[in-house]
């Protein structure tokens, strides 16, 4: 584990641990608050956040930024980060191999913001960090409790441009995080 985040993001930058390498423009380390109550997980780059080396840029992240205004998050209090730091050609999920490889660099971002709350943004967040028996239909919107960090999954905002029912759940969803941390005053 590192140390420091600049130790961390340095080890990213080389990184060349799985196939996502080879095709990706930039890494996309994180971004947000490093001393973050609540941290927001997702599952890899597009295009977009692979061109500005940031997660959540592209439509999904500008629909994210809405729904954040319309509970009242402030995205620069927050920590956003993804199961993997490479776009995964075609925007298709990463594959196990691919998540396996950077889980360690997203532990340690963990480990490092210390997030009491860690929302985790569709199934392939879900997943990789809970485990594979859970599903995102049965799972968001509820408070799951492991190793002293609430974690609230709910659907990834890429999902909500295909749904548009979905929104409704995903506002819900954040207004049970705010309501969490608020409690935590």
């Amino acid at each position: 584990m590192y140390e420091t985040w600049e130790e961390l993001e340095q080890s990213i930058v080389g990184c060349k641990k799985c196939k996502l390498c080879t095709t990706r423009k930039n890494i996309v380390f994180g971004t947000g608050n490093k001393n973050a109550k609540i941290m927001f997980i997702g599952e890899g780059p597009g295009a977009d956040e692979d061109m500005q080396g940031e997660p959540f840029v592209g439509k999904a992240g500008k629909l994210m930024n809405m729904a954040f205004d319309i509970v009242g998050i402030k995205r620069e209090e927050v920590y956003i980060a993804n199961i993997v730091k490479c776009r995964p050609p075609s925007n298709r999920n990463p594959e196990d191999d691919e998540a396996t490889a950077c889980l360690n660099y997203l532990r340690n971002q963990v480990m490092l913001v210390k997030p009491q709350i860690i929302v985790l943004l569709g199934s392939v967040a879900l997943k990789n960090i809970l485990g594979k028996e859970y599903g995102i239909t049965a799972s968001r919107g509820k408070i799951i409790n492991k190793k002293e960090i609430i974690y609230i999954p709910t659907w990834h905002p890429a999902a909500l441009l295909r749904d548009e029912d979905k929104k409704v759940d995903f506002i819900k969803d954040l207004q049970l995080v705010l309501s969490l941390d608020n409690n935590d005053d």
